[in-house]
């Protein structure tokens, strides 16, 4: 679990440096247009969102109030994985080291109690 938190922090450290990098450097428009102008920029976009999409799935499963996954979802789609390196980090701490409370969030109890049956 410790290696999953340094991991999530260096997730979120390398993403603030590269969101202020863009943002202060460059032009997303005009960085945009080129790199959808661009075959490979267009695969690497699809693989991006599919990437969102999917481990949106997964907040979404976790989450038990439609509000907060919606929340995180549009957070996921506009930040990129900023936004999911903090949502790894937050369930980190929440689940207090167990494995199957953070993949489960508050679902653990149901789900285990299911299978048992």
């Amino acid at each position: 679990m410790r290696l999953a938190k340094i991991i999530a922090w260096l997730g979120v450290i390398t993403m603030t440096a590269a969101l202020y990098h863009g943002f202060f450097n460059g032009n997303f428009f005009e960085d945009g247009s080129l790199l959808l102008s661009n075959p490979w920029g267009i695969v690497s976009m699809v693989d991006l969102y599919t990437g969102f999409i999917l481990f949106s799935m997964w907040i979404v499963f976790r989450e038990s109030n439609k509000l907060t996954s919606a929340v995180w979802v549009v957070l996921m789609m506009v930040l990129g994985f900023f936004a999911g390196s903090v949502y790894v980090l937050l369930a980190l701490y929440k689940c207090k080291g167990s494995w199957l409370d953070f993949y489960l969030g508050p679902h653990k109890a149901r789900l285990v109690e299911k299978a048992k049956q």
